[in-house]
C-alpha cells in the first residue's frame, strides 16, 4: 500500500470496554474460523499455517501498538504495520479485498478494445503503473486476463513498504516476469522518465543544481495504465497524489480504482459526472459503523477521497456493490480517463459540438465535401431554428464552465447513448424496470411498408430495441430510438454492445434463451467497453435475469405480470400441457382444435375477464395500456355490431370491451399464424424463450453476422427522453421516417397536445416523409389532427372479427400519414449546389 494514513479520530461514544470487547470477539472469530478450516499438511511449507496467519493478521490489526518510527514518516509507519504481516498479506487479504479481479477485468476489456481499434496502425510502447500495488497480487492476477510479459512493454509495482515490495520482488522472480520493476518510492515523486530511457522531460540547464520541482513532466508519453487497488483509501495526502497522476496518465491512457468506500445520497443526487448512482448510496448505520470499524486500522472511507478522483479525472466506467461475505462492507469500483474526451488535446467546443451533432443531426456531421452544402442551409437554418441544441450541449457547457469532467456518456468507446439526467422524476418514475422484454410490433410489416433505404433518417420508439435492430439491418444513414424510460434503453444498448463483441452461440443462449450461465463474466470481460457506465451498473445489478436457475430474460419487466397470470390460469384450468401441445402442433388444423377445445375456454372464460383482464391496473402494469388508449377501446366497442346490432351479444361495459378486443386480437392469430413456426411474438410468450425455427429477425445467424460487423451502428443514437423533447432538438427537414407504434393513443384528446407533437414532427421531417403509427382504435381521432397539420393520412389495415392486420394483431388499425406540406414558418430544405463550401457552415 502506498502509506497508512487515516484522519479519522475514533467515535468518543467508543470506551476502551466495548473496544476491547469487539476485538476479543474478532480474536474468538478468528479462532472459530481456524477450527473449521482444515489443518495444513506435512511437509507443506509455502508460508505460515492458515491459523498463525489469521492470528497474526489480527494482532497487526487491531492490538500491536504502531508508531512511526524514529523518522516519523510514512514509510516508517508503513513498515510498523506491515512488516510482521508482509509474508502473510495474500492470505488475509482475499475474502477483504472483494472485488479486484471484476476491476481488473473491466481495465483488461478497455485495453483489448483500444488495442484491437488501433490494430495496423503505429504501435507503441504499453506502460502500467500499479500504485500501492504492495505484493503484487494484482499485476499477477491480471494475468488471467492478459499476457503481461508481452502485451506491456514495463510495469512499475510503485509502493512505500519495503516489506511489501520484498515479497513482490519475490513473486515476479518466481514468475520470471523480467518486464515488472518493483520501485519503493511515494506516488507522488514517481516519474516514467526515471526508468523509461525513451521518455526524456525538458533539460535542466547545465550549471544549475538539480531539483525534482524544476523538472517538467513529459509532454508525449506517459502511464497507458494507473491501476489502485485498495490503496487510496490509506493515503493521508491523496490531493496530491491523484493530482501527480493526472500527469503520469498518458494522453489517451486508462485509470482502474477499486477502494471501500462510504457515502449518501445527499452527496451525489446533483452530480451529473458520476456515470450513475446505483447502489452508491449507503445507509447512516453502515456509513457510521464501516467509517468507525476501519478508522481502527487507519483506513479512511470518508466520501472524499472519491469525489476528488472523479472531478480530477473524466468517468468511463463505474460500479458499486458490497462484500457480503463480511457484512456487507460497500466497495466501489471504478474506470476513468483524462477530462477531455477524443483527445486530450481537444478544445471544448470541439467536444461538445462533436456530440451535440449526434444528437441534433447538425450540418457539423455532413461529408466534408465542400461541394455539398449550400450558404442557404446555413441561413434557413440559423432563421427558422436558432435555438436548436441538444441537451448533451448544455450538460457540457455547464461543466465545462465549472471545471466539471464533462458527463459520463462523453468519455464511452461509442456515442450512441445521449447524455440524459437520470435524477429526474420522469424517469425514477420507472423504479428500474423495463416494461417490454420484447417488442410487440411485427417487423415484416414494418419492412413492406417502410422499404427503408441508405438514405433514410429513422426515428421511433426503442420499446425492447427489436424493431430498432430489424430497421438497423437495412442500413439507413441515421436510426434515432427514443424512449422515456432508462431500462428500456439500457435493454437496446445491450443487444447492440452483444453483436459488438460475443459470439453467435453466446448471443443466442442471451436472448434466444434468454438465459446464460456465464452472462456476468461476458459482460464485465466483454460487453463492458461497449456499454455506457449507467447501462452496465443496470445490468450488473441484474444479471440474476440471465440466471439459468431461474426464469430467463422474458420473464422480467413489466410484461412478466400478463406471461405469468396466463400461466396461473392455464394451471388453474389444468390445461399447461395442451400449451405445451398447441406449440408443438405440425399443422394449423392441429393448433387450432388444442386452442378452441383446450385453452380458449380458459383464457377467455367471462369469470377471467372480469377478475384480470379488464383491470385497469393490470392493462396498466402488464400489458402497457394507458387509460386514454383503454377509453378508445371501450369507444370502439360501444359503437360495434356486438352493443348496436339488431342481435346484441354484448353488453355496454368495460369487461365486454376488453373481452371483445382481446377475442378480435387471440382468435385470428391462432387460426392463421402457426406459432410453432411463423410467430415469435406469442411462442415467446407460451414457452418463456425463442426457439431456432421461431424468432425475431434480429436473432438469426445473418443478422448477426451483419450487425457485427465494424461500423454497423455507427448511425444510431439512443435517447432517453419524450418524442416531443427530442424532435424540438432535431434539425427541420431531416427527417424521413417516423415510428411512433402506439404513442398517439396516449394523449388526451381535449388537452392539444397531440397537435403539437404533430406540429413537431412536421417541423422534423422533409417533404414526403412518413409517420407510421398503431392504434387500438379502427378510426383514431388523431388522424384528422395529422391532415390538419400538413399530413395525409392512409389506412395500411384494420382489424375486423376473424381477420388479422399483422401476425401480433394486437392493434385495431395501422396508418401512415405522409408529410405535404410545411407549417409556418417554413422547414428549411436542404438545398445542394456545387459551389457550397462547409467553412462558411455555422454551429
Amino acid at each position: 500500500m502506498a502509506s497508512l494514513g487515516g484522519n479519522i479520530s475514533p467515535p468518543e461514544f467508543l470506551s476502551p470496554k466495548l473496544f476491547f470487547a469487539g476485538i476479543a470477539g474478532v480474536v474468538f472469530f478468528a479462532i472459530g474460523l481456524v477450527q473449521l478450516h482444515p489443518k495444513q499438511r506435512k511437509g507443506d511449507n509455502e508460508g505460515p499455517s492458515l491459523s498463525r496467519s489469521l492470528l497474526l493478521f489480527f494482532y497487526s490489526c487491531f492490538l500491536k501498538p504502531h508508531s512511526a518510527g524514529n523518522k516519523g514518516t510514512q514509510e516508517d509507519a508503513l513498515e510498523s504495520f506491515y512488516s510482521s504481516q508482509a509474508e502473510i498479506y495474500d492470505v488475509t487479504r482475499k475474502t477483504l479485498l472483494k472485488g479486484r479481479e471484476d476491476m481488473l477485468a473491466l481495465v483488461a476489456a478497455q485495453l483489448r478494445f483500444k488495442a484491437e481499434k488501433n490494430e495496423g496502425k503505429e504501435k507503441h510502447r504499453r506502460i502500467w503503473v500499479d500504485v500501492g500495488g504492495g505484493t503484487g497480487w494484482t499485476i499477477e492476477a491480471m494475468g488471467r486476463y492478459l499476457n503481461v510479459p508481452t502485451f506491456f512493454s514495463s510495469v512499475y509495482l510503485v509502493d512505500l513498504s519495503p516489506s511489501l515490495a520484498k515479497v513482490a520482488r519475490q513473486r515476479f522472480a518466481r514468475l520470471g516476469w523480467d518486464n515488472v520493476k518493483v520501485v519503493v518510492a511515494d506516488a507522488r515523486e514517481f516519474r516514467l522518465e526515471d526508468y523509461e530511457c525513451d521518455i526524456s522531460g525538458d533539460q535542466t540547464p547545465i550549471g544549475s543544481p538539480p531539483s525534482f520541482f524544476s523538472r517538467k513532466r513529459p509532454r508525449t508519453m506517459g502511464a497507458d495504465l494507473i491501476t489502485m487497488s485498495y490503496s487510496l483509501s490509506m493515503i493521508p495526502d491523496y490531493y496530491s497524489v491523484i493530482d501527480s497522476l493526472t500527469s503520469l496518465l498518458s494522453p489517451n491512457g486508462l485509470m482502474g480504482v477499486i477502494d471501500f468506500y462510504v457515502q449518501s445520497k445527499v452527496d451525489t443526487n446533483f452530480r451529473n459526472y458520476t456515470g450513475g448512482l446505483v447502489n452508491r448510496h449507503v445507509n447512516f448505520l453502515s456509513r457510521t459503523f464501516w467509517r468507525a470499524w476501519f478508522d481502527l486500522d487507519r483506513v479512511a472511507l470518508e466520501p472524499g477521497r472519491r469525489d476528488y478522483l472523479e472531478y480530477r479525472f473524466g468517468t468511463v466506467l463505474t460500479a458499486n456493490a458490497r462484500n457480503n461475505t463480511l457484512g456487507s462492507i460497500p466497495y466501489y469500483i471504478w474506470l476513468g480517463c483524462h477530462k477531455k474526451p477524443f483527445s486530450s488535446s481537444s478544445l471544448p467546443h470541439e467536444i461538445i459540438e462533436r456530440i451535440d451533432a449526434l444528437a441534433t443531426e447538425s450540418p457539423y456531421l455532413l461529408p466534408a465535401n465542400k461541394n455539398a452544402v449550400t450558404n442557404a442551409l446555413t441561413r434557413a437554418v440559423e432563421r427558422t431554428a436558432p435555438e436548436i441544441r441538444s441537451k448533451a450541449f448544455s450538460a457540457a457547457v455547464q461543466n465545462l464552465s465549472a471545471s466539471l469532467p464533462l458527463p459520463s456518456f462523453f468519455y464511452q468507446n461509442h456515442h450512441w447513448r445521449i447524455y440524459y439526467d437520470d435524477q429526474l422524476e420522469k424517469h425514477k418514475q420507472f423504479n428500474d424496470e423495463y416494461i417490454y422484454a420484447f417488442t410487440w410490433e411485427d417487423s415484416h410489416v414494418d419492412d413492406d411498408i417502410l422499404r427503408l433505404g441508405p438514405d433514410d433518417v429513422v426515428l421511433a420508439i426503442t420499446s425492447a430495441g427489436d424493431n430498432i435492430l430489424s430497421y438497423a439491418i437495412k442500413s439507413p444513414a441515421r436510426i434515432h430510438a427514443i424512449d422515456l424510460n432508462p431500462s428500456q434503453n439500457h435493454l437496446l444498448e445491450l443487444k447492440v454492445a452483444s453483436y459488438m463483441a460475443l459470439s453467435y452461440d453466446d448471443f443466442w443462449r442471451i436472448f434466444g434463451e434468454g438465459k446464460h450461465p456465464e452472462f456476468r463474466s461476458l459482460l464485465i470481460s466483454k460487453l463492458s467497453p461497449h456499454l455506457s457506465s449507467r447501462a452496465f451498473q443496470y445490468w450488473l445489478s441484474n444479471s440474476h435475469a440471465f440466471d439459468p436457475r431461474g426464469r430467463g430474460l422474458y420473464d422480467t419487466g413489466g410484461s412478466k405480470h400478463a406471461i405469468r397470470i396466463f400461466r396461473w390460469i392455464t394451471r388453474a384450468f389444468r390445461c399447461r400441457g395442451d400449451v405445451k401441445r398447441m406449440l408443438a402442433a405440425r399443422t394449423l388444423n392441429e393448433q387450432i382444435e388444442i386452442w378452441q377445445s383446450k385453452i380458449r375456454p380458459a383464457l377467455m372464460s367471462r369469470i377471467v375477464s372480469s377478475l384480470v383482464i379488464s383491470s385497469e391496473v393490470f392493462l396498466w402494469s402488464a400489458l402497457g395500456v394507458p387509460r386514454n388508449q383503454l377509453a378508445m377501446i371501450e369507444q370502439d366497442h360501444a359503437e360495434s355490431e356486438a352493443v348496436k346490432g339488431p342481435n346484441q351479444t354484448a353488453g355496454n361495459t368495460r369487461a365486454h370491451a376488453v373481452w371483445r378486443y382481446m377475442v378480435n386480437t387471440l382468435d385470428p392469430v391462432v387460426q392463421h399464424s402457426h406459432i410453432a413456426t411463423d410467430n415469435p411474438y406469442y411462442y415467446v410468450c407460451l414457452e418463456g424463450s425463442f426457439s431456432q425455427r421461431c424468432h425475431p429477425e434480429y436473432l438469426s445467424r445473418e443478422a448477426h453476422s451483419r450487425l457485427s460487423r465494424a461500423g454497423a451502428f455507427d448511425g444510431l443514437r439512443i435517447h432517453t427522453d419524450e418524442i416531443d423533447e427530442v424532435i424540438a432538438r432535431i434539425m427541420p427537414g431531416t427527417l424521413t421516417v417516423a415510428v411512433i407504434m402506439d404513442s398517439m393513443d396516449w394523449f388526451d384528446p381535449g388537452s392539444g397536445a397531440a397537435a403539437r407533437q404533430i406540429s413537431k414532427l412536421n417541423r422534423a421531417l422533409k417533404i414526403g416523409g412518413r409517420v407510421l403509427l398503431r392504434s387500438s382504435a379502427l378510426n383514431p381521432w388523431y388522424i384528422q389532427e395529422f391532415e390538419a397539420h400538413g399530413f395525409a393520412g392512409k389506412c395500411m389495415g384494420k382489424r375486423t372479427p376473424g381477420k388479422r392486420i399483422d401476425r401480433v394483431n394486437m392493434y385495431a388499425s395501422c396508418w401512415v400519414c405522409t408529410k405535404r406540406d410545411n407549417l409556418p414558418p417554413p422547414t428549411p430544405e436542404l438545398e445542394v449546389a456545387p459551389d457550397a463550401d462547409l467553412d462558411d457552415i455555422s454551429i
